[in-house]
């Protein structure tokens, strides 16, 4: 055996040479392909073993046009539900031998576009954008032209907003219905004046928004645009905004993030409103903040975890059996209302 073989120093380019087969054979050897007869595999696995060679993701990619790394996208990670969706989808891929590069591209499109291509510049299999802000404004295909065109290199996954194109596949909970059905809720509880807060005006906010107005229109009340709060999603801002003369009467709110909900529950003790005697409070991602406040919080669960587990999936159908995989463009996944202390449905 070689020095270099024993002092540790080997690669994949030596084991190809020492059982006189091609790279690419060792890389499907190493990556359990079946494109490998089992007496090429024996040999090339016994010259592994004697000389306790550890293949890395650069190695097993070799020759196979594949470095299985999934690249994963997010304007933040300060985020409770983004960093707890990346947190999952790692641990996934990592289980089925798939390595994960992760960007943060901020909420400008600038940043977007700068870090889309960063990733695809590191030969990733998949890229997986999480959150609605990538589905850019409504009525602007154009911001959202850049993520079609890394769609012609790799499959793209999005997760909590839909974007419109051949290879891009968006998993996503079901926010309209959910919104709907905590409004009708509402208005069956006897509330009449319910607000509507919101962070953001992006494909998901909107959808949350069209909920709250189905219901409304369902039980007959008016939509009113002064009953639409928009906020920034800090606990004291919202807080104080609440306070603020502008802001209409009401006697019920939902939020589209748990840290919006848990601001109106701080305006309610601030003012001596009872919850939810005087005041119903609706949040939404059922975080673990949903349950750290007190009273402790009523919001949707949007299911976050099914929702990586189906863009996982849906990952390793387009990557492992591209012939066979039938992917739908947009799968909706359920949601729960999660009742708890704050409202009385």
């Amino acid at each position: 055996m070689d020095k270099d073989c024993r002092d540790g120093s080997v690669n994949i380019y030596d084991i190809a040479r020492m059982a006189n087969v091609s790279i690419a054979t060792v890389s499907r050897v190493m990556n359990h392909s079946g494109k490998v007869s089992e007496k090429t595999r024996q040999k090339v696995e016994k010259i592994m073993r004697e000389i306790d060679y550890t293949p890395n993701a650069f190695a097993q990619g070799l020759g196979l046009n594949t470095m299985h790394a999934i690249g994963i996208l997010v304007p933040t990670i300060a985020d409770n539900f983004m960093s707890s969706a990346i947190d999952y989808l790692e641990k996934q891929l990592a289980s089925r031998g798939y390595n994960c590069i992760l960007s943060c591209s901020g909420f400008e499109l600038s940043g977007k576009k700068l870090h889309t291509k960063i990733l695809l510049s590191k030969h990733i299999d998949a890229l997986i954008l999480i959150g609605s802000t990538y589905a850019g404004r409504e009525g602007t295909p154009e911001e959202t032209e850049y993520i079609r065109e890394a769609a012609q290199k790799v499959p793209v996954f999005t997760i909590n907003c839909y974007i419109e194109g051949e290879n891009i596949y968006s998993t996503v909970s079901d926010n309209c219905a959910a919104v709907r059905e905590v409004t009708e809720k509402l208005i069956a509880s006897g509330h009449r004046a319910i607000a509507f807060a919101t962070d953001s005006r992006s494909y998901s906010a909107n959808k949350k928004l069209e909920g709250y107005v189905e219901g409304l229109a369902q039980a007959g009340i008016p939509f009113r645009q002064d009953m639409v709060f928009y906020v920034e999603k800090s606990i004291r801002y919202v807080r104080e905004y609440l306070k603020g003369d502008s802001v209409p009467p009401f006697d019920a709110l939902i939020a589209t993030e748990d840290e919006i909900a848990i601001g109106a529950l701080k305006y309610a003790a601030d003012i001596g409103k009872k919850v939810p005697e005087d005041l119903s409070v609706v949040g939404y991602n059922n975080s673990t903040l949903s349950l750290a406040c007190e009273p402790e919080l009523t919001s949707i669960d949007n299911h976050m975890e099914e929702i990586c587990s189906h863009t996982v999936d849906r990952i390793l159908q387009s990557l492992q059996s591209p012939e066979e995989a039938e992917l739908v463009h947009e799968l909706t996944v359920p949601y729960a209302v999660i009742e708890r202390s704050t409202t009385r449905f």
